[in-house]
């Protein structure tokens, strides 16, 4: 089992697409205006192949993050240098909290947020390291 994609509703849709796309660097895969429920869904690919789906409805309402409620926590991007993934964030302007090192692993990661507040984090994951 794996996960094939996760779906994110954004505020605003132009915002959110430069952010996956320019910013995360996300390639496009399809993009469809679903005139019906007056909602842009665009399906970015993972490196890993996995996807996310980008979705835009007319007054969707804000989701609580802070403090933590339930449901999904964030969404977690491995980097193989997480050195560089935050200079290129901050090239962005998007800001990025102190990177903190796991207890457990012994891996460094951070958390920065979408244009909507979703938490996400980049997890610094060296595959060569593990071999």
């Amino acid at each position: 089992m794996y996960i094939h994609h996760v779906a994110v509703i954004c505020s605003d849709y132009a915002r959110s697409r430069h952010f996956y796309t320019e910013v995360l660097g996300l390639h496009p895969l399809a993009e469809h205006f679903r005139e019906p429920r007056n909602s842009w869904k665009l399906d970015l690919a993972l490196p890993d192949g996995g996807q996310i789906e980008l979705f835009s409805f007319p007054e969707a309402p804000p989701r609580p993050s802070y403090p933590e409620a339930r449901g999904l926590r964030h969404l977690a991007f491995a980097v193989a240098d997480l050195d560089a993934a935050v200079r290129h964030l901050g090239a962005h302007g998007v800001a990025v909290e102190a990177v903190r090192v796991d207890p457990y692993t012994g891996r460094r990661f951070v958390f920065f947020a979408d244009p909507d507040g979703l938490p996400l984090e980049l997890y610094e994951d060296d595959p060569a390291a593990d071999s």
